[in-house]
This record gives C-alpha cells, sequence and structure tokens, in this order.
C-alpha cells in the first residue's frame, strides 16, 4: 500500500481523538533460543498507521501539534546493516514513511515528556513491561513539568477505543489483500486435498501448505496450521502434526495465509483415502447444512449471537437424528445437550489479526454488525474416541469454516472458491480440481 493510505489513516485516528496523544510501540523482538531470534513481525496497529517494519521503534501522533507524526527508530549504522540489512533511518522516517519529525530511539526518554503537555494520553497496557517502564517515567517526568505551567496527561485511554473500531471496517484496499491472502490459501487446500494419502503424516501435509504459501508470496501462515487426522481432528488447537495418517480416517485442516499483514482463516475437512464414509458423511453433512445456515443470517444489524444461534439449531437437530443426544430439540438445545459436541462459537472478526481487533458488545449487548465487517462462520462436530456416542461416530471430528464480508445487501463469502460439498471435496481429493 502507498503512504498515502496509510496517511489517510492517521488523518482519521486524530479526527477520533478529538484531543491528545497516541503511543504505539513496535513489536518488541522476541528471542528463540540464545542469541537467535524468532521471525519478527510488526505490532499489528503500529503496521496500520505507518507500514514501517522494524522493530525499536515508536510512534506518537499528536492532535495538537502542527508535527502530528513523530517517529523515533533506529538511526542507520553500516557496521550493523552488514548483519541485519538496510534501516529507513531518519531520513527514511521522514521521506519514505511521511514522519513529521524523527528522532533516533535512544533520544525518546528525553523527548517523550516534551510531548505529553497534553491532557490525555492513548496507551494500551499490559503489551510490553519494559516499554511501559519508559512511558511511566515519562509520564513521571511531564508531571514534574507542571510546576513550571506545563500542561500534563491526566488520562490516559485505550487506544483501541478509536483505533480498533477503524480496523474492524475494512476499505477496498484491505480487502484485496484479504482476497489475496485468501486465493493463495485456496490453492494450498486444494493441493493438500490432492496429497493426502493414507501412510503419510500430518507434518508431510503441512509442509504442502507451507510450501504454497511461501511460493505464492505470503511471508508466513496467519497463525499455526492445525492438521489433524482421525482423533487429532477432534481437538479444537491440535497443532502436533506428527501423526501418520489411516485409511478410513478424516484430516481436518485449519490452515490460513498471512498476505501484506493481512490474515486467512480456512478450515476443510475430507477423508484421508478421498471417500467419505456413511457416518463421516452423515456428521459433515449437518456440519456444512450449519455452516449455510449461519452465513445465511449474516447481514448488517444480525450479531455474532445470531450467527451462532443458526449453527447451534442445525447441529442439535443433526444430532438428534443421528442419536447422538436425546431431544426434543428446543429442550437439547436449552440445557446445553450439543455442547459436548460442539463447544466453541461460530465466528470472530478476520483483519490483520486472525482474532481480529474490534468491539464485541456495546452497553452490554453484542454488537451489530456493520457493512465492512468480515468476519470467519465455522461450526464444527468433535466426537472424541472416548465418548459416550455410537461407535461408529467415535474418533469423527468435521470443521468447515470460510471468510465472510458483511455487505450492504448481506453478505458475501470470500472463501467461496474452496471446495466443501461433499461431492467437490471428494473430487479434490482425486485431484481433479485445480
Amino acid at each position: 500500500m502507498n503512504a498515502q493510505i496509510f496517511r489517510e489513516r492517521r488523518r482519521r485516528v486524530l479526527e477520533a481523538m478529538g484531543s491528545g496523544v497516541l503511543v504505539i510501540p513496535a513489536a518488541p523482538v522476541a528471542i528463540r533460543n540464545h542469541d537467535v531470534e524468532h521471525e519478527y513481525r510488526q505490532d499489528s496497529d503500529f503496521y496500520y498507521l505507518t507500514g514501517f517494519e522494524e522493530p525499536e521503534s515508536v510512534l506518537v501522533l499528536s492532535s495538537e501539534a502542527p508535527e502530528a507524526m513523530t517517529l523515533f527508530l533506529r538511526e542507520r549504522d553500516p557496521e550493523r546493516e552488514v548483519w541485519d540489512g538496510a534501516r529507513a533511518g531518519l531520513e527514511g522516517a521522514r521521506e519514505t514513511y511521511g514522519a513529521d519529525r524523527a528522532f533516533a530511539i535512544g533520544q525518546l526518554d528525553e523527548e517523550l515528556p516534551r510531548l505529553f503537555e497534553v491532557d490525555r494520553v492513548f496507551y494500551a497496557f499490559g503489551r510490553d513491561p519494559q516499554f511501559e517502564a519508559r512511558f511511566f517515567a515519562a509520564l513521571g517526568a511531564a508531571r514534574r513539568r507542571a510546576k513550571t505551567g506545563a500542561r500534563f496527561p491526566t488520562e490516559i485511554i485505550d487506544p483501541g477505543k478509536v483505533l480498533h473500531r477503524l480496523r474492524l471496517l475494512k476499505s477496498g484496499e484491505e480487502l484485496q489483500l484479504m482476497t489475496r491472502a485468501i486465493d493463495i490459501t485456496r490453492e494450498a487446500h486444494v493441493r493438500a486435498m490432492a496429497e493426502a494419502a493414507p501412510g503419510k503424516y500430518e507434518y508431510e501435509i503441512d509442509a504442502v501448505l507451507s510450501q504454497v504459501f511461501r511460493r505464492r508470496g505470503s511471508p508466513r501462515p496467519a497463525y499455526g496450521s492445525i492438521v489433524g487426522s482421525g482423533p487429532n481432528a477432534t481437538v479444537l488447537h491440535y497443532r502436533s502434526n506428527n501423526r501418520q495418517m489411516q485409511d478410513g480416517e478424516l484430516l481436518l485442516i485449519d490452515a490460513g495465509c498471512e498476505y501484506e499483514y493481512y490474515a486467512s482463516d480456512i478450515t476443510r475437512t475430507f477423508p484421508v483415502n478421498g471417500s467419505f464414509s456413511e457416518p463421516q458423511r452423515a456428521i459433515y453433512e449437518v456440519v456444512l447444512e450449519a455452516q449455510l445456515a449461519s452465513i445465511r443470517a449474516v447481514r448488517p444489524g444480525a450479531t455474532l449471537d445470531d450467527v451462532h444461534r443458526a449453527s447451534v439449531e442445525v447441529i442439535t437437530r443433526g444430532l438428534v437424528q443421528l442419536g447422538l443426544i436425546e431431544g426434543p430439540v428446543s429442550e437439547a438445545i436449552e440445557e446445553l445437550r450439543y455442547r459436548p459436541y460442539y463447544m466453541h462459537k461460530t465466528s470472530h472478526y478476520l483483519g490483520m489479526d486472525v482474532h481480529d481487533v474490534g468491539p464485541y458488545f456495546e452497553g452490554g449487548k453484542p454488537r451489530p454488525l456493520q457493512a465492512g465487517v468480515v468476519i470467519t462462520v465455522e461450526p464444527g462436530i468433535y466426537i472424541a474416541e472416548e465418548s459416550a456416542a455410537p461407535e461408529a461416530y467415535r474418533g469423527i471430528g468435521v470443521r468447515i469454516e470460510d471468510d465472510v464480508l458483511v455487505t450492504d445487501q448481506g453478505h458475501r463469502v470470500l472463501s467461496a472458491a474452496i471446495p466443501k460439498t461433499v461431492a467437490d471435496v471428494e473430487a479434490a481429493c482425486r485431484g481433479e480440481l485445480g
């Protein structure tokens, strides 16, 4: 995205703030072991407003100064750049990233108190204890300056109150990036369906996903891929991905890539040998019917609770009909008899973060959906091997998940091209879908 998009985002955030200063530190570097670092990914809020990916940086936005954007960052260092790559430096911060002022990160403790001559500071606690110590020190220095007549902050506000509401509604440019991520993820899932076979290991299919992601230009998965076969498909967040797949089992893959900081989140479940057994098909079709019912419930003004209720009703009815729980359906819903087999909610927000930011409740009530919001719709049925279900259904886990945009007219399934009917899934397993 070009610099103008980030500039416009900052303008809207400043307008929503009203008055005050917003402070966002870059994501800290995390040590993997000894002196080896984990792969670095910038903090989503920080990147959303700057497009800047370097660590050891701090963004300050002020609504009360002509120099609205101040960026603290690492200076150019030819010796370190030989090892770690080029840095933007102070000049690059101004010319490339649109900073009105740029300071070396080493000047933060000196300069930040001067930027705190305001009544309100927007800052999110609980993310980086080391930075918070510097933040409070600057706040204390600003308060001491009050003896000279300077203003100092008397109110600290979570920036999510303004920033995350803006992030919740996706622009056309953001939807293009999310669609690109979903397109890459489609290819990965279809390849996985074609390559899975009895005797292969889950990690071999995980490798297929990763290879497609990287080859198509995604820097990383949006989250740790779940590749669970047989009983592992009944574990919601299974991530070991090391079991050998057996004939007659299902394989549940919950995987999506990230593209230019925007996530996809897709789940498909399919037979390892390419053909659903009758019990597998029965469970699968209940989950698919539930998902389609929930997708139909997505529209402006509806809530995520409405979307969830649609799945609960279909799944409960299906479980009663298959003899896994006792009816009647209305009583089974009221008494939560479905919960041993469907224990999670149906949807969450999706965007730069796979569980994206934005308020789920307002005034103690579920927040109505708006056009421009992207959510997941992902019902499932999980029948553990040790459950009390009829033996034919034990060890079956099915989840089907799509990414859905709320539109003015209702909704659009962004991931509709990824096969999910029984016929399409079996065709993909035979390698008939490209």
